[in-house]
């Protein structure tokens, strides 16, 4: 981030640097195109508004209606229709399946319009935000849409960054930025983004903004979120731009009163949007399987058209020679015929693919997400928030799921750290107010500095703080107070805490509660208010933390002049750096070990006096080491190590991270099921496994599978020698794997479309590894050497002429199916939804990914089933998921069981709708035979038309709305059911034959029994007339599956038999009505069976027929159904492949678990490294103000905005203003007047620089005043420190108040180096947060 001069040739050096950005120039973008469809032409530069719609109005009815005639069957219906509309071979209305196609296109189409206006209209809110846009010389609120590149936009606290921004300048000291980045990667802890040191002290108000006309020369727009190449021309000069300088879209500007920056990127090229992905078009299994079924089936209608057709071919002659009246059809040669009679043929069976199932499926589908929308189990009543079903056409998807992918922060957890247990010297200090009611009477009232926030009270533990009495419980505190990186400030009278991370918080808030208060800072003092007494630190050293130290250490020099370490961190790296290790600190593992079973995150504290000699002869190994331009980091990591040793242990902290409500047992729950859960997160792998362990997802039975493990596992993938058993291994033992982002960005090779990254994240601990884990990484190799050779060869079930990208990738998803659980750290959003592509690709199963972030947005859009939890993240996830719920627990209910319900009631429908339409309509291909084969049909036009529309509809729509098999608390009691539907055991090819089969028995029995009987029938002298036998068959039908589907329902209730009642009715009513004389008056030749039901049903014989084909279908099928079922009952039980959780390992692996500790460290802290940089540089803290009459500023958001020399006096508290001395002493402080500023040769230390030189510059200054030797906590003047390549140059700032009173100085006076000076008069910054006054003129 440091400005240097670079060579021109730096566009050369980097040929991706294509993306060229003037500021304050929206012409120059406006004129540039790149080449779009065909010979279109689209702006290069796109504005800032986004579009995540699928349609719009001009595209919305040729794309719907191109998606709607993907399904294969809208294709037959189209084309059965064009048939019909052929009269020579028409042998039903053509309107008879028109209308019902429409109907299917209209009612798909409006669902899909109705999804789409909610993304039309998430994009108007997003688009419309209001956000300050610098134009003129003032800046003026504008919508978010409005922005362009290169506009300069203002930014205030707690708003969202609305596109990718070049951070200009900020109110916080070295135009420091604080970012949450929470929606975009899943990190809890705040990040800082700092300026360029040349923006920082030139564009210092709106106008020097104004005339800012720099060149920003980039990458162009990528997905990369943790990377960023560019330059900043401005000039003549060139200044190196990298992810530090940059504020992505999508962040939450925190503890910053403004910030200024360039826009970069706008709209979809922003980062965040390049890795939202595109909105796909989701099918279900069941879906898809339609489609093939309907190719079968009109394939098999082809062929059965073809025989049928050479039966009329060889018998039409001998046909029209025995029946004379065919003599006088128009003659036409055999062929013609033939032709004619196959296109008849098809169109009279095409009812054997019934429009009606579809046209049922929808509302089915529609009144099933009605349902989970009106489910009370899934209402949220803090938030007000139902469940709610975005998508209809997903439900029975829901009963299938096999992988789960879920985000971590906000999703599994709160993100809310509370104190939640203590151990200090072996002694374990539980809460004593669990529920409350202690809290009511605020238990700390004695300490005036108290929040009444803790939820942690224990009695014993206070009466040994106020007593004063035990050492170690006193440290305990003190280093609570001290060994950290917070910032305060004072509002309001009250003590404000600024944490990078909410653990961080979390400890210096227990502290401050019981009497150890945190009151300020400088660079290098700390102050404290320890039981009313104030106590200032100096601070010697801060040794920060980082991934691999996994430890913070603070070397401080107290009021009485002793030096001392204070250490928190890790258990693994504290516990090995003891002096001894007695009965207190055996006691303390046990106390760590218990804490870890209860999934709490834990910190080790540690501390050690320090001699004086011993100090001094290690500062100048910390100064050298600071000093150095290479290898800095390995050496810093070496003298931290030195001073890092022989210390005392205190005890430990456990920290709650506090889950949502339900998340243990919804995980237990699903994985009883079958359904495997990954966690897709961006957070840290220690915390990650942290919350897996809490939230049941991970056991300490299971062996966790890190990236080196998982590494040389797929090296040995394809080697027959030696490998493969593991495997097999997997599945019966609970393995789990813990990967990170860099690991799957060179495993996801073949999936991406872009380059690899050559950076994939951009924090990187250049600290060299620890002892302890080197000997493990060389153990490793030859255990898992063993652990192939303990279970053999296995063949290798890999395609083919795969790359080894792909062969490798199979590998893996094949190795992490049969784990019990996969968490992924560190892990981008394209990441995730690379993850979920990979498990697609390789497994076909279905994939559900659960988020409520941005940065889950891509990886609901590819999962089969997306779902957004309504947090407090935002509503991107929600307005891009199919379904919306308030909690992740209620995840549970809407698989187990809507989702299992949906499935078994779509199922039971289209079984039962492909029986009862074989079982009517077959009876045609037998009447083919009887009629020479001329395509006449058997059934009366308006019975074919209204048979699945209404005489058999409602109790088919009864499966699909009520059917149940078990209630819903048998259902979540038995989450094994669910394994029905993700084995596809209710529906599938060997189901559909059997519905086929048995509708085939049917039509046999109700055509043929009807024809032999009614040949004696006839006999006898009742009718036999072709109208007459199709009634009896089609009323035999219709009874006959209508008491199947009686025999279907597991239930009967009063809707059913309603439904049944009503369909029988309508039957009776609309025959009676087509078979009138009065509608046969009307249209003879379209109201053919006159008085047909009557003739043939007036007979006792036609009664005892239709009794008979209904006794014949439904009695022997009930007979084997029963002995079915007393076959399987008594039946012993197959046991289940996948293992539980409670299964104990076997002595083969054993062996495995040489070398891996037995207790499981609990550590889990968010932290980021460089916060203790930014402190001991002074770069963090804040300057004192100038006096008043020096105070013209530029107005940031006056509209219009006057000249400098017009502003008038202004005389407002800074919102910034920390705290600069106790509130017990301020009436004793003494207030100092401004001192001078020296100048001295700048040092190159950018890693600690607690102990050098302090630079300052003074532009106006004329009289020095001393000062006291030592400034106050942040008060004092902006320290100039420096980096490894350029001088921060620092302006004061006017953030603070005018009047600040100095801290008397009570550091040692054999400190070493010169003593700290007085701030004086200087140039200050223009820059200033926008006021309320002003809002009223912003548009």
């Amino acid at each position: 981030m440091d400005d240097v001069h670079l060579g021109e040739d730096l566009e050369d050096k980097d040929p991706e640097c294509t993306w060229e950005v003037k500021a304050n120039d929206r012409a120059y973008h406006k004129q540039f195109k790149k080449k779009g469809f065909l010979c279109w032409r689209q702006k290069k530069y796109k504005s800032n508004a986004i579009h995540t719609a699928k349609y719009n109005f001009f595209s919305f009815l040729p794309l719907n209606l191109y998606e709607q005639f993907r399904r294969v069957s809208n294709l037959y219906f189209l084309f059965i229709v064009i048939l019909q509309s052929v009269p020579e071979i028409s042998t039903l209305p053509w309107f008879t399946l028109f209308a019902p196609l429409v109907c299917l296109l209209v009612i798909r189409a409006t669902r899909d319009l109705v999804d789409d206006i909610g993304r039309h209209r998430s994009d108007k809110i997003i688009n419309n935000r209001p956000c300050q846009i610098l134009r003129g010389k003032s800046f003026l609120w504008k919508k978010w849409k409005t922005v362009c590149v290169g506009d300069v936009v203002c930014l205030s606290k707690d708003s969202i960054v609305p596109a990718d921004l070049l951070l200009l300048a900020s109110t916080e000291p070295s135009s420091l930025c604080y970012v949450e980045t929470a929606d975009i990667d899943g990190e809890t802890n705040l990040k800082f983004r700092q300026a360029l040191t040349v923006t920082h002290h030139e564009l210092t108000s709106p106008k020097k903004m104004a005339a800012f006309h720099g060149t920003v020369i980039c990458e162009e727009p990528n997905s990369r979120m943790h990377r960023f190449v560019g330059s900043l021309e401005w000039n003549s000069r060139k200044y190196p731009l990298d992810i530090g300088n940059l504020l992505l879209r999508g962040c939450k500007i925190r503890n910053t009163d403004a910030c200024y920056g360039l826009v970069i990127y706008a709209g979809l090229d922003t980062k965040i949007m390049k890795n939202c992905g595109k909105i796909h078009l989701k099918r279900t299994k069941l879906d898809l399987m339609m489609n093939k079924l309907v190719i079968l089936i009109f394939m098999s209608l082809v062929i059965a058209s073809m025989l049928l057709t050479l039966g009329f071919t060889f018998t039409v002659t001998e046909f029209k020679a025995k029946h004379y009246y065919m003599s006088s059809i128009p003659e036409r040669s055999v062929a013609m015929e033939s032709f004619f009679i196959f296109w008849g043929f098809l169109i009279l069976l095409s009812v054997m693919v019934p429009m009606a199932m579809f046209i049922i499926a929808e509302f089915i589908y529609l009144g099933n997400s009605i349902f989970i929308n009106w489910d009370l189990g899934m209402y949220y009543e803090p938030l007000d928030t139902p469940a709610k079903a975005r998508s209809t056409s997903l439900n029975d998807h829901l009963g299938q799921v096999q992988y789960i992918f879920s985000d971590k922060t906000g999703t599994l957890t709160q993100n809310i750290m509370t104190f939640k247990k203590c151990c200090i010297s072996g002694c374990i200090y539980d809460s004593d107010d669990e529920h409350g009611t202690l809290r009511k009477r605020n238990p700390y009232a004695w300490n005036p500095y108290a929040d009444g926030k803790l939820q942690f009270y224990n009695k014993e533990l206070e009466s040994l703080v106020r007593g004063q009495q035990d050492r170690p419980v006193q440290e305990f505190w003190r280093l609570l107070a001290i060994c950290h990186t917070v910032m305060v400030q004072e509002k309001d009278n009250q003590l404000l805490y600024q944490a990078a991370s909410p653990d961080e918080e979390a400890l210096v808030t227990a502290a401050r509660n019981f009497g150890y208060v945190f009151l300020s800072r400088t660079q290098d003092t700390i102050t404290l208010v320890e039981l009313g007494e104030e106590r200032v630190y100096q601070v010697l050293a801060m040794m920060d933390f980082n991934s691999v130290r996994k430890r913070m250490s603070v070397l401080v020099r107290n009021p009485e002049g002793s030096i001392c370490l204070y250490t928190k961190g890790a258990d693994t790296v504290i516990l090995e750096r003891l002096h001894k290790k007695g009965t207190m600190e055996a006691t303390t593992e046990e106390v760590l070990a218990a804490f870890a079973e209860q999934t709490l995150r834990t910190l080790c504290l540690a501390y050690k006096d320090v001699a004086e000699d011993a100090y001094k002869e290690w500062e100048p190994e910390h100064q050298e080491a600071a000093l150095l331009l290479q290898n800095r980091a390995q050496a810093l990591h070496h003298v931290y190590n030195k001073m890092e040793q022989n210390l005392q242990l205190l005890g430990a902290t456990a920290i709650e991270d506090k889950l949502q409500d339900g998340v243990p047992e919804t995980i237990k729950s699903l994985k009883k099921g079958n359904i495997k859960i990954w966690v897709l997160t961006g957070d840290k792998p220690e915390t990650a496994v942290n919350i897996g362990f809490a939230c049941q997802l991970l056991t300490e039975n299971m062996r966790i599978l890190e990236d080196k493990d998982i590494t040389y596992l797929l090296e040995n993938y394809a080697d027959k020698n030696d490998h493969q058993r593991v495997f097999k291994m997997m599945t019966h033992h609970n393995t789990a794997l813990v990967i990170s982002g860099e690991f799957l960005d060179q495993l996801l090779l073949s999936l991406r479309k872009e380059h690899r990254a050559l950076v994939q994240n951009a924090v990187v601990d250049e600290a060299t590894q620890e002892p302890a884990v080197s000997v493990l990484d060389f153990l490793q190799p030859r255990r898992l050497s063993q652990m192939w050779r303990n279970f053999g060869p296995q063949s290798v079930a890999s395609k083919k002429g795969e790359s080894p990208e792909a062969r490798r990738e199979r590998a893996f998803v094949d190795l992490a199916s049969k784990c019990q659980a996969v968490i992924c750290c560190r892990v981008t959003p394209k990441q995730k939804a690379l993850v979920v592509a990979l498990v697609k690709k390789y497994q076909q199963v279905v994939t559900l990914a659960i988020g409520d972030g941005a940065n889950d947005v891509n990886m609901i859009k590819t999962a089969d089933i997306g779902i957004g939890l309504a947090g407090q993240e935002g509503m991107q996830a929600v307005q891009n998921s199919d379904y919306v719920l308030a909690q992740f627990c209620y995840l549970q209910r809407l698989l187990l069981v809507h989702g299992r319900w949906s499935y078994m009631r779509v199922c039971k429908f289209l079984r039962y709708f492909f029986y009862k339409t074989v079982a009517s309509m077959m009876a045609q291909i037998w009447f083919s035979m009887f009629n020479g084969f001329s395509a006449q049909p058997l059934y009366e036009g308006w019975f074919l038309a209204l048979f699945n529309l209404l005489y058999s509809t409602l109790p088919v729509l009864y499966i699909g709305l009520f059917e149940q098999d078990v209630t819903a608390e048998k259902s979540l009691k038995m989450p094994e059911l669910y394994v029905a539907g993700q084995r596809d055991e209710l529906f599938n090819y060997s189901i559909f034959m059997q519905a086929v089969a048995h509708g085939t028995v049917t039509s046999l029995i109700n055509f043929f029994v009807t024809i032999l009987v009614g040949c004696d029938m006839s006999k006898t002298g009742s009718s036999s007339d072709y109208q007459s036998f199709g009634v009896l068959v089609a009323i035999s039908g219709l009874l006959s599956i209508t008491l199947e589907v009686m025999l279907v329902v597991k239930y009967w209730t009063l809707l059913f038999v309603g439904s049944v009642v009503v369909s029988l009715s309508a039957y009776v009513i609309m025959t009676s009505l087509t078979q009138s004389l009065w509608v046969y008056k009307i249209s003879p030749k379209t109201f053919r069976f006159l008085f047909a039901d009557y003739n043939a049903l007036r007979e006792p014989s036609s009664l005892l027929l239709i009794v008979l084909s209904v006794a014949l279908n439904t009695l022997p099928l009930l007979a084997l159904r029963t002995i079915h079922k007393t076959v399987l009952k008594r039946r012993p039980k197959e046991e289940e492949e996948f293992p539980t959780e409670e299964e104990s390992e076997e002595p083969a692996m054993r062996h495995l678990r040489r070398g891996i500790p037995a207790r499981r460290s609990s550590y889990a802290f968010s932290h980021r490294e460089g916060y203790a940089n930014l402190i001991t540089q002074g770069t963090i803290l804040r300057r004192p103000t100038p006096t008043m009459d020096e105070v013209y500023v530029d107005t940031v958001c006056e509209s219009p905005n006057p000249s400098e020399e017009d502003v008038p006096l202004q005389n407002k508290d800074s919102t910034f203003n920390p705290r600069k001395i106790s509130i017990l002493a301020k009436k004793r402080r003494q207030h100092f007047g401004k001192g001078s500023q020296e100048v001295v040769p700048p040092n190159t230390s950018s890693q600690t620089m607690e102990k050098q030189a302090v630079i300052y510059i003074d532009n106006q200054s004329s009289v020095p005043k001393k000062l006291p030797p030592t400034t106050s906590g942040t008060s004092g003047p902006m320290l100039l420190s420096s980096s490894e390549d350029q001088v921060f140059y620092s302006v004061p700032s006017q953030y603070t108040l005018a009047s600040q009173p100095e801290r008397i100085d009570v550091r040692s006076s054999s400190r070493k180096g010169p003593l700290w000076r007085g701030s004086g008069s200087s140039r200050r910054s223009q820059l200033e947060v926008p006021t309320e006054q002003h809002s009223h003129t912003s548009s």
